[in-house]
């Protein structure tokens, strides 16, 4: 399984510095912490749920030594609620990954550049799209 290297800070986990991702399904997978077992993140692919696109920080491109032809993928982390259409999910924190050189970061988008993103958008907003 491939571990990613973390770069800067996946902020209120600032001691994870190495992961692994489990995909669980096209939609979901899980990111763990490879050092301890006990921290986890729920991760989503947004590109499932919705047209989703953003202005890349130059910091994150930087830290995580992203060119033109980089490989690069996203995901939302979920806050995960009782029942699972309640659950949140954070379009304006996407975790970024350079999949060349296994390197990711957490990105901080500004809501005032990306107003049709949201911090906090449950679930079963997206259920109308099959979900």
């Amino acid at each position: 399984m491939q571990k990613y290297e973390v770069k800067g800070t996946i902020y209120g986990f600032d001691n994870t510095k190495t992961i692994q991702i489990h995909k669980i399904d096209e939609l979901f997978s899980t990111m763990q912490d490879v050092d301890n077992k006990d921290i986890s993140f729920t991760i989503v692919n947004p590109y499932m749920l919705r047209e989703y696109s953003f202005d890349m920080p130059s910091d994150v491109k930087i830290l995580l030594e992203i060119h033109e032809e980089s490989n690069v993928s996203a995901y939302n982390i979920v806050v995960v609620k009782s029942p699972m259409e309640d659950s949140t999910i954070n379009f304006l924190a996407p975790i970024i990954i350079n999949n060349d050189n296994h390197k990711i970061a957490q990105a901080i988008l500004k809501e005032k550049n990306h107003t049709d993103l949201g911090i906090s958008q449950s679930i079963k907003s997206f259920k109308t799209k099959g979900i």
